[in-house]
């Protein structure tokens, strides 16, 4: 077994940590007979040699001994080294965006070559996987098919075997996997496209087994995504009704591994914590691929999502609320019942449904309103303790009582960022308590005068932060909490910050306390002094900031206006000269005399310094005619300005009138305007919101200032 791997000079070749010298001792891993030793080895292999899906130099040398291992049914594991073999070799150059933007000067630099390389010599020694569809290990014959369809330059004969074989296969995961593989065919080959769909369409409708239905229908919709039948919704919930009456009974924990400080292991065990007591967790990425297919079509979506919501069986309930999450991230629509559903998910005994439906009200903000009621039963009374769960309540006991912290806090934020006035004397009691999660402090923005009583109880919370080099960690959330629920007694305290910021983030710091301070208003006066000295900081963020607070305390434009004006020269940066011009609009007409300062950067090349300058000179000047061309210039160039832009035209109102069309335009997309494939942000949602409320306002006064 592996021959000549001491022929190769590992040691002149390199991955992702350095010379590959120790390439050799990871595949003998590969074949150990110590199941540890074998994951330790796998791990290394996506850790240095396949690390976050390159291929080196040493990742070609490997590829033969890598196929000599799979070829040998004398090796365990081997369907853990198909799928390594299936990522080194199924990279889409095409696809891969990544590739055109990393520089050959680079040190990092790894040339397209090597994976168009990889894709060869592996495809070379594809044969070897036609016989892993019927080879006796399950985990082999599951990992076969996508290899297969993957890396065989002979896709014909592929499509061929897979249908095959799935007339004699018996294992539930591997017959999906076998259609999932002839789905992929007929997206990488359009010459089987036709006869495949044909083929998908047939199997959705003849196999007796509900889950290879729905697996072919999920591939059809997928292969064939213009022509997904209108009853999709009945026809999809029917088969995920057939596959609950027929599951056999939860599926347990596979046989016992040992432990090992893998990423691969703690990967491993999440998925089988995830699938443990589900009689069919494979469904999840069934109707994954299926959701994916369907794409803009949110109505349907939605309602299979509600009837998964509304199923007897807690593991579908629970893929729903994962895949809605997927989908109101990305696609705007009424998600009212979908929100209140989900809240019901708060009570339930599993606590795994519990977490996931609290990590998704978590970033609703005030589309969470429909779950309110919910939250505040789950925050008041605890949830139902299942079977081997425990205490039913946390501290206190009984009614009222906390239970779980992470649970807790995490529907303690949901409600807060739902607008809920119910939260503040929940966010009363955990201050006076213990330590809340930062995002808590954020939230408290939105509860309204209701939230005054926060104040004494975030003051304190503040007099208690030591002047360390944490400071700014611990001190910044307070300080935001202090601005929102305009706690001016705590002045001292801000000004105890102000003056003893270390070293460590000085500037954050003190930008911070200048903004809380600013919030205060006249009530800062106390601070004048400080607010003065530092109008001077070299700083623009420290300057402009207190320039507000300076302007906001006593109202006397002498010093601030200069301060500010400082900022607004050639040569400054675009985030110096942003914080002053943002600076400039919020004190408004009274700063008209800045105006011909703020005009230079309607020009400049920086699409923010425009967007800020333009905002402001309309905010000091009322000159609409020469901001909005450069607002509406932005809306179209960066689509992340258009909450800004948005806020701007809603107080422009019938000034913007020619505007109208773009804003009737976002309304009527269904895509959000910030989404993005495979990434997010917490206040994505909120954000898209906020643009939609701004531009129903805006709209609104153009269409009074009509008449």
């Amino acid at each position: 077994m592996l021959t000549g791997i001491e022929e190769v000079d590992w040691a002149s070749l390199g991955h992702a940590y350095g010379p590959a010298d120790d390439v050799p001792e990871l595949l003998r891993g590969l074949a150990s007979a110590d199941p540890a030793e074998r994951e330790t080895a796998l791990d290394g292999m996506y850790g240095a040699v396949h690390h976050q899906g390159d291929v080196y130099d040493s990742t070609l040398a490997c590829i033969p001994f890598l196929l000599e291992l799979v070829a040998d049914p004398g090796v365990q594991d081997r369907g853990c080294i198909v799928e390594l073999l299936t990522s080194i070799g199924g990279i889409e150059l095409d696809d891969d965006e990544e590739l055109d933007e990393l520089d050959p000067e680079d040190e990092e630099f790894i040339p397209a070559a090597n994976y168009a390389m990889a894709a060869a010599a592996i495809a070379a020694g594809a044969d070897v996987f036609l016989g892993l569809v019927s080879d006796p290990d399950p985990e082999v014959r599951l990992a076969a098919p996508c290899a297969l369809a993957s890396l065989h330059p002979e896709p014909a004969r592929v499509l061929g075997l897979l249908r095959e074989r799935l007339t004699v296969e018996r294992d539930t995961e591997v017959r999906l996997a076998l259609v999932a593989a002839v789905g992929r065919i007929a997206l990488r080959h359009a010459s089987l496209r036709a006869e495949t769909v044909d083929w998908l369409g047939w199997l959705a409708r003849a196999a007796q087994d509900p889950g290879l239905r729905l697996a072919a229908l999920a591939q059809r919709a997928r292969c064939a995504p213009a022509d997904i039948p209108d009853d999709i919704v009945p026809w999809v919930t029917g088969l995920l009704e057939e596959i609950r009456t027929s599951a056999q009974g939860p599926i347990t924990a596979g046989a016992e591994r040992a432990a090992t400080p893998t990423l691969i292991g703690q990967v491993r065990e999440l998925l089988e914590e995830h699938a443990a007591g589900r009689p069919a967790p494979w469904t999840e990425e069934l109707l994954r691929t299926l959701h994916a297919a369907l794409d803009d079509r949110v109505d349907d979506r939605i309602a299979l999502i509600v009837a998964q919501l509304r199923s007897p069986d807690w593991g579908q309930r629970s893929d729903a609320i994962w895949l809605c999450g997927g989908l109101i991230r990305i696609w705007r629509g009424r998600y009212e019942e979908v929100v209140r559903l989900v809240g019901a998910q708060l009570h339930d005994p599993e606590p795994r449904l519990r977490e996931a439906a609290t990590s998704f009200l978590e970033r609703l903000f005030e589309l969470g309103a429909p779950a309110a009621d919910a939250l505040v039963t789950r925050l008041t009374t605890g949830p139902v303790v299942g079977p081997g769960g425990g205490g039913g309540h946390g501290a206190g006991g009984g009614q009222g009582g906390f239970v779980g912290r992470s649970g807790r806090d995490g529907a303690l934020l949901a409600l807060a960022r739902a607008g809920d006035t119910r939260a503040v004397p929940l966010l009363a009691r955990a201050l006076e308590e213990h330590e809340v999660r930062r995002e808590l402090l954020y939230a408290m923005d939105g509860l309204g005068p209701s939230a005054a009583m926060l104040a004494p109880l975030l003051r304190r919370r503040l007099a208690e932060v030591e002047l360390d080099e944490r400071l700014y960690d611990r001190a910044a959330p307070l300080l935001y909490a202090l601005a929102a629920v305009r706690g001016n007694q705590a002045v001292p305290e801000v000004l105890r910050v102000l003056r003893g910021a270390p070293s460590n983030r000085r500037d954050w710091v003190r930008e911070a306390a200048l903004r809380t301070l600013a919030a205060f208003g006249p009530a800062a006066q106390e601070a004048v002094p400080e607010m003065r000295r530092l109008l001077a900081a070299e700083s623009a963020a420290v300057a402009t900031t207190a320039a507000r607070a300076l302007w906001a305390a006593e109202g006397d434009l002498g010093e601030v206006l200069p301060a500010l004006e400082r900022w607004l020269r050639p040569g400054a940066s675009g985030a110096d000269w942003c914080a002053a011009a943002q600076a400039l609009g919020e004190i408004g007409p009274a700063a008209a005399v800045t105006a011909p300062a703020l005009r230079p950067g309607l020009a400049s090349r920086d699409l923010w310094v425009r967007v800020r300058s333009a905002a402001a000179l309309w905010r000091v000047s009322g000159d609409a005619a020469t901001a909005l061309p450069v607002l509406l210039a932005a809306w179209e160039e960066n689509r992340h300005a258009r909450v800004d832009v948005a806020e701007c035209l809603a107080e422009m109102g019938p000034a913007a009138s020619e505007a109208q069309l773009v804003i009737l335009t976002e309304l009527t997309r269904r895509r959000r305007h910030n989404a993005r494939e495979g990434a997010s942000g917490s206040h994505d949602i909120h954000l898209d919101e906020k643009l939609l409320t701004l531009c129903r306002a805006a709209l609104a006064r153009m269409e009074r200032g009509a008449f």
